[in-house]
This record gives C-alpha cells, structure tokens and sequence, in this order.
C-alpha cells in the first residue's frame, strides 16, 4: 500500500503543463513537491497565492506565507499575493484548471463529502463547494478506509455533501479509480503488491473491473 507521500506523487502525473491547479488540505498539499522540473504549473491557494512551490526546508519558512491549511510554503519567480476576493474571483471564472481535495467519503456518482462529520466542531465549510462547482477537473485524494477499516468508497455519502457529481477521479493508498457516467467506480490501477481482491473488500460502493488491472506507474 501507499504512504500519503506516494499517493501524491501519482497524482502529480495527471497535472497539466502549463495548468493552473487548487491543491486542498492534507495529501493535496504534497502534489506540488513532485512535479517533474520541466512542466509550468501555477499552484493557487484560495487565501489569496498564485504561484506557490514546494514546503520550504527547516529553518528556511515564512510565517507570512501560507496557504489555505496554514502550512509555511514558498513563492516561485513571477508568483503574487491579494484578497480572498480575487482569488474567488479566479475559481468562479473557471481560471483553476484543476482541483484535488481531500475527502472523507466520495459516493460511486461522484458525490464528494469532505467538510463536516456531524457533532465535531468546525470553522465552516471553507473554499471546497465554490472549488468543486467551478473546477474543470476535480481529483480526489483520500485513504481507501477509514480508520476502523470501513469503506470511504460508497454507494451514497453518508456526511453532508460538498458538491455532487463533481468528482472524476480518486486516487488511494490501494488504487487510482474513475467513476463511470452511469455511476460506479472504475478500477484503473492498483498500488504496487495490492491485489484486486483487497480492493474489492475495501470499497463499499459498486467496483467495475475491466481486465487486467495494471499496477500504478510513477
């Protein structure tokens, strides 16, 4: 199985050259140290960064720059600061190109719940639904179970919603998946040593087979 940290550098092989892209709390925020040196990608936060690179080394961060999680970041050549306003501005005009959020559930239509668990205190909903409802593409990066080993992966979300139908793909420490139009998730690939049959116990929700399933490529 993956670590959060080969979860994102498989992610990192879907980013476009030349892309704007919105990386979430959590997993999301790892994708930007894997991105091969020749590709332009322009990472946005919705705090108000364009431009964004990779965690700083220790004892080489800023507290001034952060992004939407609160971690220290750096600034690449070219990258600029402003209000949340502009930055909204951006992702409701569909500038973001693509968006990887985390979640803690995703249903097989492509639902995404990923703000609230009911009873748990939480400052509110954040950037996630104007990202999602915006977003060209949105990219899910998420572990495959929760931690009582309960399936993430879904026939219906369970927590409030974030958007729906917004997800394309999700990417876990077991597997890349796709979900069908007609509702499903497709199985694309499968984590190094990881059999089908443990992904077929892992998900909850309907798991579409095509084949033989190859092992993730990085």
């Amino acid at each position: 199985m993956l670590d959060k940290e080969g979860i994102a550098k498989r992610i990192a092989r879907e980013v476009s050259d030349n892309s704007y892209v919105n990386l979430g709390i959590g997993i999301p925020t790892l994708v930007a140290n894997y991105i091969p040196p020749d590709h332009h990608v322009v990472f946005q936060t919705e705090n108000g960064l364009l431009g964004t690179g990779p965690f700083p080394w220790e004892g080489e961060e800023d507290p001034d720059l952060i992004n939407a999680g609160k971690q220290t970041i750096t600034f690449l050549p070219g990258a600029s600061s402003f209000d949340s306003a502009m930055s909204f501005g951006m992702i409701h005009s569909g500038k973001v190109h693509m968006t990887i959020l985390g979640a803690m559930e995703v249903s097989e239509h492509g639902d995404l719940a990923n703000w609230k668990i009911p009873g748990k205190m939480v400052k509110g909903m954040g950037g996630a639904m104007d990202l999602v409802a915006a977003s060209n593409k949105t990219l899910v990066a998420m572990q495959h179970v929760n931690k009582s080993g309960e399936s993430k992966l879904l026939p219906e979300c369970t927590l409030p919603i974030t958007g729906r139908r917004c997800v394309q793909k999700i990417f876990t420490e077991l597997a890349v998946l796709e979900i069908a139009p007609e509702g499903g998730f497709i199985l694309l690939e499968r984590a190094p040593s990881v059999s089908v049959d443990q992904i077929k116990n892992a998900t909850k929700g309907r798991l579409i087979i095509k084949g033989e399933i190859p092992e993730m490529i990085f």
